[in-house]
């Protein structure tokens, strides 16, 4: 029987060392023959010391078995490991009916942009992948609250990870969402990765000069197929946003907490991931929210960009510019700041209140000095821009001897709030649309990445 076994399933002798485990899998195909189980099945699967239950994904990978748990995360287990697998519940594809959209005169129109992420999304059991879905029917299918806020259009831009987006990809958003600010829309939501959403955010607030309607990003830190997913909720909040207000300008709307209660319009150049994976990962940083969404909409602050008439001016980033962010640490060498001799700018993530290691302590520091000498080289090349790595606070390099030599040596943005991920987004856009006046409008706040003024209830604040 071992024989057969073998001639037909090579790998299972490559795989297995002993006969013990021979004669579980032997067990294990003779099982799976009988009981054919298919992509989408629900599953038990006895392993050498437990049963898992999960639904049957496809794998490339011949010696492993892909089950997706009750919980929405996807499992492998070694099939070495494998004593017997036993069907639950077959899979029986759902036929989706296609809902027509009609056209409300008396609803705004609001279209969905998608560049990735999971909003739109759905697991196919065919592939074992999420598969994207990106028309207005497929949208209103999935969250038909959407049908009763407007009139909904969707499509795609380009379907990416987060991570991946480079400046090309923020000047190519721009440019889709100028066309629909064209075509007379009342507003529009932009679906993205949670990632680099927030450089994304920053990103368009500078790039689209004089926004006349409410850019809104949207990200999912769930994926859709999960129980938790906190897609809907942002999604419609959005929307219902955009219908229900005067604002004007990007935002960010994600979850206010991990309950799927509220959601928060947050400010697109002072929010910042802080979680990985809570659905309230996204946090203002030295400010508050906009606006809180919940049975009604409820605005935190009187200063926003409200909707008018204007003409918007696109002022796009140069897509070969090379932006640095070097992290300050202990035990640094002055060739990290020398790596970046070719670069456009530098920003340093500092310590505390914009610190990085400068001054000669004893025999065995003075890299040190040689750090500061190689800053003052750098400096004369391109802006090289202070941040910190403290999440709230602003940099104050007037306080201690390092942060004078810092100045001395050339190092800007002393006194600021901006974040470093805006930074980085701020020195593009300045080296690309106003490169003479770079250090004149560098700590002037442009688009509310910088606060004059730091109050009590920005640091941690229970409504954030």
């Amino acid at each position: 029987m071992l024989q057969v076994i073998f001639k037909h399933y090579p790998i299972i002798k490559y795989i297995f060392k002993n006969t013990n485990t021979y004669l579980f899998w032997c067990q294990s195909l003779i099982t799976m023959k009988k009981d054919s189980f298919e992509p989408g099945d629900l599953i038990q699967v006895t392993t050498l010391s437990e049963e898992i239950k999960g639904t049957f994904l496809p794998s490339n990978n011949k010696e492993m078995l892909s089950l997706k748990l009750p919980s929405g995360y996807n499992l492998s287990i070694k099939k070495s490991e494998i004593k017997a697998i036993k069907i639950l519940e077959k899979h029986i594809p759902k036929i989706e009916k296609t809902t027509e959209t009609k056209i409300r005169k008396e609803l705004p129109t609001i279209i969905i942009l998608h560049t990735g992420g999971t909003i739109s999304s759905k697991v196919s059991y065919k592939t074992g992948a999420v598969s994207a879905q990106f028309l207005p029917q497929d949208i209103i299918n999935k969250f038909p609250k959407l049908k009763e806020i407007a009139n909904i259009e969707s499509r795609l831009i380009s379907n990416m990870f987060s991570e991946n987006i480079r400046f090309h990809h923020y000047n190519l958003m721009a440019k889709e969402i100028e066309k629909e600010i064209n075509s007379k829309v009342d507003g529009i939501i932009l679906t993205h990765g949670t990632d680099t959403l927030h450089y994304t955010a920053a990103a368009l607030s500078f790039i689209l000069e004089d926004l006349p309607i409410p850019v809104i990003l949207v990200g999912s830190q769930r994926s859709s197929d999960r129980p938790s997913s906190d897609a809907s909720l942002n999604l419609i909040s959005s929307a219902r946003f955009i219908k229900e207000t005067d604002f004007a300008g990007v935002a960010i709307c994600m979850h206010q907490s991990i309950e799927d209660k509220n959601a928060v319009i947050l400010p697109a150049c002072k929010t910042r991931k802080v979680h990985t994976s809570r659905r309230d990962a996204f946090k203002p940083i030295n400010s508050s929210p906009i606006a809180i969404i919940s049975e009604k909409i409820e605005f935190l602050t009187k200063d926003y960009s409200k909707k008018e008439n204007k003409k918007l001016k696109l002022k796009t980033i140069k897509e070969k510019l090379k932006i640095g962010i070097l992290k300050a640490h202990p035990n640094m060498l002055s060739r990290e700041i020398e790596n970046y001799n070719s670069f456009d700018a530098l920003i340093i993530e500092g310590t505390g209140l914009g610190h990085i290691a400068v001054e000669k302590i004893d025999s065995e520091s003075s890299e040190n000095e040689k750090i500061l000498n190689s800053i003052k080289k750098l400096s004369k090349k391109m802006p090289i821009i202070m941040t910190s790595q403290c999440i709230f606070g602003r940099i104050n390099m007037d306080v201690y001897s390092p942060g004078r030599k810092l100045q001395e040596a050339g190092v800007i943005n002393n006194n600021s709030d901006i974040t470093t991920e805006t930074a980085f987004i701020k020195a593009a856009w300045l080296l690309s649309n106003h490169k003479k006046e770079f250090y004149e409008l560098w700590n002037k706040d442009l688009r509310g990445e910088i606060n004059n003024r730091l109050l009590p209830e920005h640091y941690l604040d229970d409504t954030n």
